[in-house]
């Protein structure tokens, strides 16, 4: 059962903002800690976590665990608790919550401001294999390679539960409670980013012959198709969803100077831009 956190105390009276952050990466972990380094009491932020990962990364402030109870429970949350900004930092599969958070923005008249990772670029040596979802990924495998490594989340590996003649690579975080959905596998452990020469090293400890992976772009994870590319691998690249409308940027830095400008523009527009 997710853990639904209390709603935090609040802090401070004299926040001029109060920010909804929705995390789970590496990126929004980053938010967490620069935008009350940066913004101070102009900012009070409280990141949620859908409470997936069972061990995750430490999170500055104030972190609620847990989902929200769909787009009517999150509009619900936005107006309780007075909430003016939703940064959107989710991982970019996550593509019902961003949905959700559009949807109850739009309902509570609360700001939105969309962190997208850039997408890969494929270069031509790549030898990508793109596909739209993970159903046809799993249909596809064992007529690419016998040793595949998935690295797809946890969460999606029931997509592969009926594949036979493959023998999967997963690598976790922390060793599973319960058996995973797969007939032939085996598990490593570790905790990215992983660089190059560690991704290289998997393909040929392991003996792989096939990537599988979806495309979630950014800096983080590009070492594996790196070390794909340089094997001659194929690459089963499943297609990232569209992102939703509205507000974007592609960078920390540019959501970091984005929500300055939001506040500046706060501030001159009414004495009490957020309410208390």
């Amino acid at each position: 059962m997710p853990d639904h956190s209390a709603p935090p105390t609040r802090r401070s009276q004299t926040a001029r903002c109060r920010v909804l952050l929705l995390g789970g990466t590496g990126d929004a972990a980053v938010l967490a800690g620069s935008i009350p380094a940066r913004f101070a009491d102009d900012v009070l932020i409280t990141t949620s976590l859908a409470g997936r990962t069972e061990q995750p990364t430490r999170i500055p402030g104030d972190v609620r665990t847990g989902g929200f109870g769909g787009v009517e429970g999150l509009t619900a949350y936005l107006r309780d608790q007075a909430i003016d900004l939703v940064l959107d930092a989710t991982h970019p599969f996550a593509d019902q919550i961003s949905a959700h958070a559009r949807i109850a923005c739009e309902a509570a008249a609360v700001d939105r401001l969309m962190l997208v990772r850039p997408m890969w670029r494929r270069d031509p040596l790549d030898r990508w294999i793109e596909v739209a979802d993970l159903a046809t990924a799993a249909a596809i495998v064992d007529k690419i390679g016998r040793r595949a490594w998935l690295t797809i989340g946890a969460s999606e590996l029931h997509a592969f539960a009926n594949v036979t003649g493959v023998q999967f690579l997963v690598r976790l975080i922390h060793a599973p409670s319960d058996p995973l959905p797969l007939k032939r596998h085996e598990i490593i452990i570790g905790r990215g980013p992983f660089g190059l020469r560690e991704e290289q090293h998997v393909l040929q400890e392991h003996a792989i012959d096939v990537l599988v992976c979806k495309a979630s772009g950014g800096a983080a994870t590009e070492a594996k198709l790196v070390a794909a590319r340089g094997a001659k691998l194929p690459v089963i690249m499943v297609r990232r969803p569209p992102t939703e409308p509205g507000a974007a940027v592609v960078s920390i830095e540019a959501a970091m100077t984005w929500l300055g400008t939001f506040l500046a523009r706060k501030a001159v527009s009414t004495t009490d831009p957020c309410l208390s």
